[in-house]
């Protein structure tokens, strides 16, 4: 399947994109680790099915240091021995911010305690935030059946420049 759209040919999309990459900036710049930004985005990327995004996310956290035994676990981080509490917390976070429709109430208190104890309010603005943009990339992605696989590290930022 071949991309319908590319968004960044287009005037429209791509000063869109590059608003969209500013606002990002802020999660990226905040002092939630990267090692979770990556991850988060990864999971909430592999749960709406978006090649490109899981990509992107995947190789970035790679180039970053993290371990190809985590990366492959994201998936089953609830069955897995390598992550930490925090970073449960926040795949949690991921997974109940993702699935809204499916979970009826949103993050659980439950889930949000957990983050509340191991996050920090500047860390939680930017989990949060970072939920809302990755769910929001990821249906940019799909909606254009963006593919995954052609992504180099620290090609976004190129194309966006």
């Amino acid at each position: 399947m071949d991309a319908r759209f590319n968004m960044f040919e287009n005037e429209i999309s791509a000063k869109f994109a590059k608003r969209f990459a500013n606002a990002s900036l802020v999660i990226q710049q905040s002092p939630l680790p990267k090692s979770t930004q990556e991850l988060v985005a990864l999971r909430a990327s592999q749960i709406n099915g978006c090649g490109w995004c899981i990509d992107y996310h995947t190789k970035e956290a790679a180039a970053a240091g993290d371990t190809a035994v985590r990366l492959h676990l994201v998936a089953a981080w609830r069955e897995s021995t390598v992550f930490t509490e925090a970073e449960q917390a926040a795949l949690a976070l991921a997974e109940e911010g993702t699935r809204l429709a499916d979970a009826h109430q949103g993050v659980s208190d439950e889930t949000w305690a957990q983050v509340r104890k191991h996050y920090d309010d500047d860390q939680i603005a930017a989990l949060v935030c970072l939920v809302s943009m990755i769910n929001a990339a990821n249906r940019l992605a799909v909606i254009v059946h963006q593919r995954g696989g052609s992504y180099e590290p620290g090609m976004f930022a190129a194309v966006l420049n």
